[in-house]
């Protein structure tokens, strides 16, 4: 069996009773940083019962399928990152795909993540949100990255690096517009956790001082887009007609950009069609 097993990030105390029983028991443990590994173990009080190989981002497509050989003979590999879930932003998922079409079992061992701990305490919204990792390091594929975004209605979470935070920061604020909210996490759960909140102009002067530590950034999503009124779609509607459209594509045309249901449209359209026959009869 493949077991992805969550690692504190930051407390060693934050580790769960079942992180230290896989490290225990597991024929091998894949670490991204066997040092560190090691360390937390020794933290923990555990002592590694099976072989010990790196699986980092240099090694990992070589490696993966010699996992595949381990696993494939019976034995149960475990597989831990520097901090967090593996293969979320880090060593994993080609060696999940594989032992997915390999037909071994995977599974995980849930602990601490940076995502929703961020999350969590950014006072932003949290019923929808999506993770897109690390942003692009060269400024014109970073901006790029952030104008496709601009639109996402969901929370957003990146992870990024302290000495390119400013930078991605500013980004934002050019793409999301300054007054966007946000929040920056820095050292989630250890000695000095941070947390900025409030719009990005204002992280991006906090982040001009410079910032240390593993930062997580949260930012809100987009507003919803203001919808006119229905008597105003309804002109919209009329004056396509008036420059030559047919009415369905019209309706059609108004509908997708101003993102109200076609259907209520199409009704509203009749409707005020009716009442004006109606009132041009009775004249």
């Amino acid at each position: 069996m493949l077991v992805l097993a969550a690692t504190p990030i930051g407390r060693p105390d934050d580790a769960s009773p079942r992180l230290a029983e896989a490290l225990r028991t597991a024929d091998v443990v894949a670490a991204e940083d066997t040092r560190r590994l090691r360390r937390l173990a020794s933290d923990l009080g555990v002592e590694i019962g099976g072989r010990v190989v790196s699986y980092f981002e240099g090694n990992e497509s070589a490696r993966t399928s010699d996992l595949i050989e381990v696993l494939q003979a019976g034995e149960t590999v475990v597989v831990v990152t520097d901090a967090g879930m593996p293969s979320v932003s880090d060593p994993g998922y080609r060696l999940v795909a594989a032992a997915i079409e390999a037909g071994v079992p995977v599974t995980a061992v849930p602990g601490p993540s940076a995502v929703l701990a961020a999350l969590a305490v950014s006072g932003l919204p949290v019923d929808r949100f999506c993770f897109e990792g690390f942003a692009p390091r060269k400024p014109g594929e970073r901006a790029r990255t952030f104008a496709d975004l601009a639109g996402e209605r969901r929370t957003m979470v990146f992870f990024e690096s302290p000495h390119r935070t400013g930078a991605t920061l500013r980004a934002m604020a050019d793409a999301f517009g300054p007054a966007r909210g946000a929040a920056v996490c820095r050292e989630l759960t250890k000695t000095y956790e941070e947390v900025r909140r409030g719009p990005l102009s204002d992280l991006v002067e906090w982040a001009e001082q410079g910032v240390r530590g593993e930062v997580t950034i949260v930012v809100a999503g987009a507003a919803a887009p203001a919808v006119p009124a229905m008597d105003d779609l309804t002109a919209m509607v009329a004056d396509r007609e008036a420059a030559g459209r047919s009415r369905r594509d019209a309706i059609a045309e108004v509908a997708a950009e101003t993102g109200v249901r076609k259907r209520a449209l199409f009704d509203a359209v009749h409707r005020a069609a009716g009442s004006r026959r109606s009132t041009d009869s009775r004249q």
